[in-house]
């Protein structure tokens, strides 16, 4: 059996552990007894030393000791981000990562601030220093101002009232990219605590937070980014098919007047659920029921003998969470610009699951595109119709799931076009 290199040096240590205690019994087993062997004790003594001594230079070795630094670094890392991901730095947040950190230093008390109040707090003085509470050191918002971290020996320098058993303090800036956001305050019972290790700790946990405070920023406005593209998206409904679906029913009302009546309905629902969409994900199911709906007004428009629409959904697809308006464009653009001018024009709609990702078609038997018009499309030539529906569900897809999901478009003209998402983890949301 192969075990890993930390494995390996704890077993070393366990059985090194054993022998020293073995040896130490047998030692004093040996000194009260009356017939005690020489041999034996200084053998017995000689395997007590030997592991004492290996076992002290293993614990005091300092690649071992980095290595158990960096560990215990890289574990506190993965907690904060922990709490950090999706909330970003405010008052619960803050006071996990406080309550996180305290146990890694030889501080007594830890605190997170923004530029006007604490966020959190742990450790001792803690009844003083309130959640919610304005800054009460001049030092705080010295080192907020300057953006320079502040290594503080004394009471007086770092403004604390004299009851406080708080007699020394490192305090480090936080930083938004390049603005200064707040800041992270390490308290100690002494200055004697002010040694190079705490300050190099301290000064690591502020880059740490802040790379984190700024990875958690720039997420937020790539959601913002994508949700701007949508609400744009929305806005931009096409007037023809407005025109063209008032004109449907109002010709319906006299030929067919329930259909008429249905429509209105379910025009009215369409519209809603448009404006309700704003951001948010939502079930493929929904999104379908959507393109549905809209496609009842096309088919009252052209006729069921001119547009039919299919699909084919894997097991479980239903549920998985996509961003809204992603399939419904596909479908518009294909009844715009693929529709031939005699004939049946099929569209399909499919899913399939595999673990936690989602393969979502949309493919016609209509016009199709030459390769020309392909490439134009996929490097963004287009900067409306079918272009611009393209790029949008495109950017949205990786705002959403990261770069590892995608758009695949492939077109044959006279025989359709077939557009592929590929959205990585969507069943995981």
């Amino acid at each position: 059996m192969d075990f890993a290199p930390q494995t390996r040096v704890r077993l070393l240590d366990i059985v090194l552990l054993i022998v020293a205690a073995v040896s130490a019994g047998f030692l004093v087993v040996n000194l009260v007894s009356p017939n005690r062997s020489i041999p034996a004790l200084f053998l017995a003594g000689l395997a007590f030393t030997a592991s004492l001594l290996i076992l002290l230079g293993s614990w005091l070795d300092p690649d071992r000791i980095r290595a158990s630094q960096s560990n215990a670094m890289l574990t506190l890392a993965g907690e904060t981000l922990e709490s950090m991901t999706n909330r970003g730095l405010d008052t619960v947040s803050a006071q996990e990562v406080c309550e996180l950190m305290l146990p890694a230093t030889s501080a007594i008390a830890v605190a997170i601030t923004d530029k006007e109040c604490i966020l959190g707090y742990a450790g001792r003085d803690k009844a003083y220093n309130e959640v919610g509470s304005p800054i009460q050191t001049q030092a705080t918002h010295t080192v907020i101002q300057d953006a320079q971290m502040l290594i503080l020996r004394t009471q007086e320098e770092i403004g604390l009232p004299l009851r406080s058993v708080i007699h020394a303090a490192i305090i480090a800036p936080l930083f938004k990219g390049e603005e200064v956001i707040g800041a992270l305050k390490f308290y100690y019972p002494s200055s004697v605590r002010l040694t190079e290790t705490e300050e190099s700790i301290a000064q690591g946990f502020a880059e740490l937070l802040s790379t984190q405070i700024s990875a958690n920023a720039l997420e937020e406005q790539h959601r913002l980014f994508t949700s701007m593209e949508l609400k744009l998206l929305q806005s931009q409904i096409n007037p023809h098919f407005l025109f063209n679906t008032i004109n449907t029913i109002s010709a319906l009302i006299r030929t067919d007047p329930a259909q008429a009546r249905e429509l209105l309905r379910d025009f009215a629902t369409f519209y809603r659920r448009t404006l309700e969409d704003a951001s948010d994900l939502i079930t493929l199911e929904r999104e379908l029921d959507q393109t549905e709906r809209y496609l009842r007004f096309e088919i009252a428009r052209f006729g069921e003998d001119r547009l039919q629409f299919s699909t084919s959904l894997g097991e479980g697809v239903r549920e998985s969470l996509v961003p809204a308006f992603l399939v419904q464009p596909l479908v518009e653009n294909a009844v715009r610009h693929a529709m031939p001018s005699e004939g049946t024009l099929h569209i399909t709609c499919s899913a399939q699951r595999t673990g936690a990702d989602l393969t979502l078609v949309v493919e016609d038997d209509g016009l199709g595109m030459n390769e020309e018009a392909q490439a134009k499309l996929l490097e963004g030539g287009s900067s409306k119709g079918l272009g611009l529906a393209l790029k949008n569900i495109q950017e949205r897809i990786r705002g959403y799931y990261g770069p590892e999901s995608y758009m695949q478009v492939e077109s044959e003209e006279g025989k359709g076009t077939s557009v592929q998402l590929f959205l990585k983890g969507s069943c995981a949301w």
